[in-house]
């Protein structure tokens, strides 16, 4: 069911990081047939790559000359380095600070970090069958978080912006598991619809997935649009949902 608001921002943007040097990563191990990425950062420290800051910076050259709708008048961000420092590209030209929430980090995959596909087949056979068993929803790797734990963090933050942030344009830089969890707890939409669009959309990085508040609900206005970085002539990028992917 959605909730209901009787007070809180007049919109939610959104923004998924850059392209990152894990989303790179990811990319190589894939198409090598690798089992593990070759990427010796955790997970929380894993950077832009270039392409990821052009992407950033894109974002900021855009929203300056968007309509005032767009323009956010707060902004929090994932502690993740690769959102953080999306975060801070993008806002640089606005002079607006960033605070931080470990809400919106990305979905921790345990044991599977840094782990391809192949990798987990190979090195954890019983969890593979057990993900199929569960579904991909409920789902939670050995130390990590399922999706429905994103979204008990997600509605967890949800409460909080019920009060002190009512007519605020929030801009938040986040993950593509969270931004899907937000969509799940905002609209009210059931696991197998969920799971649709996951499986025909991949979130490209850098861009923007916004909801209007209309009312006493919030509703869909664009989803994982990249408006921002094709005005730019930036570089659209994203990759194949996948288990143990890095950089997400």
């Amino acid at each position: 069911m959605e909730p209901r608001w009787q007070s809180g921002p007049a919109s939610i943007t959104l923004v998924r990081h850059g392209e990152s040097v894990g989303n790179r990563a990811d990319v190589t191990a894939r198409e090598s047939g690798a089992e593990r990425l070759d990427l010796d950062d955790r997970d929380a420290d894993v950077e832009l790559s270039d392409t990821g800051v052009e992407q950033a910076e894109a974002v900021g050259r855009w929203v300056t000359g968007a309509e005032q709708d767009w323009r956010p008048t707060l902004v929090l961000s994932s502690p993740y380095r690769r959102a953080a420092d999306t975060a801070r590209f993008a806002t640089a030209p606005l002079d607006l600070s960033v605070s931080y929430d470990e809400r919106l980090r990305e979905r921790d995959l345990g044991v599977f970090d840094g782990l391809t596909g192949r990798g987990i087949r190979a090195r954890y056979p019983e969890e593979a069958e057990r993900r199929t068993r569960l579904g991909k929803f409920y789902y939670q790797p050995p130390s990590g978080e399922s999706w429905a734990d994103v979204v008990l963090r997600v509605r967890s933050l949800l409460g909080d912006l019920r009060h002190g942030y009512d007519g605020e344009r929030l801009w938040l830089f986040t993950h593509q598991a969270v931004i899907m969890a937000f969509r799940y707890a905002l609209e009210g939409i059931d696991e197998p619809s969920l799971l649709d669009i996951d499986r025909q959309v991949q979130i490209p990085n850098a861009s923007l997935t916004r909801f209007h508040r209309a009312g006493d609900r919030f509703e869909l206005d664009t989803f994982a649009d990249t408006r921002a970085v094709d005005d730019q002539d930036a570089e659209v990028t994203h990759e194949e949902s996948r288990v143990g992917r890095r950089g997400a």
